[in-house]
Parts: structure tokens; sequence; C-alpha cells
């Protein structure tokens, strides 16, 4: 049996990406670390994690990289999006990119009986 998604109010928000070729490895590895400095200026942000792509599918639709990012409420979503230290990041971190996916979940707890 599955708990409601709303129950628990954590929030998930992934970013999925592929980096524009030019995108030097530095500059990659300067964005990553900004992207995981937020957690620290974002108080709504509870936690980072980020990776490659290690699919053994060949599934990934050319996104090389997944970041992920916990909230304890859509409302925590809502303050990092307006927060000034992510509108910064955004406006470095955005135009690096070939193509990004950005979906936020509830994730839901499969209860057993």
């Amino acid at each position: 049996m599955a708990a409601e998604a709303g129950s628990g109010g954590v929030v998930k928000h992934i970013l999925l990406a592929r980096f524009k070729e030019d995108v030097a490895p530095e500059r990659l590895d300067q964005l990553i670390r900004g992207y995981a400095g937020l957690v620290d200026l974002v108080p709504s942000m509870k936690a980072f994690h980020w990776g490659t792509d290690v699919s053994i599918e060949n599934m990934h639709q050319g996104f090389t990289h997944v970041f992920e990012s916990t909230f304890e409420s859509t409302e925590g979503v809502k303050e990092y999006i307006e927060h000034p230290a992510h509108v910064e990041f955004a406006n470095e971190f955005l135009p690096v990119l070939e193509k990004t996916l950005i979906i936020d979940y509830k994730p839901t707890i499969i209860l057993r009986i």
C-alpha cells in the first residue's frame, strides 16, 4: 500500500542536465561546487546530491548529470527559486546547459502490511 504523496511534506527537486560541449572541466567543477554551496545559503534547501549517468541501459536521452535537492515543502522550493543566491547561480548555470529537465516530486513510501 502506498502512503499519500502529500504526507510528510518532503519535496525532491531533480535537475537533469546536458552541458554544452565547450564547457571546460574546471568550469564544470566550479559550477557544481557553486550548486552544492546553495545548501549553505538557502535556508529552505535541506540537502544536495549530484552524480553522473552510469546506466547501462543507454536511455539517458543525452542527459549526463543529475542534481537532487531536498526541501521540507513545496513552499520551500518556491523560496529557493526566488532566493537571490539561487537567482545569481542560475544566471551562471543555465547558459552552459545544452538541455535540461526539472521535476519536483513528493516521495511516496510503500508500506508493507
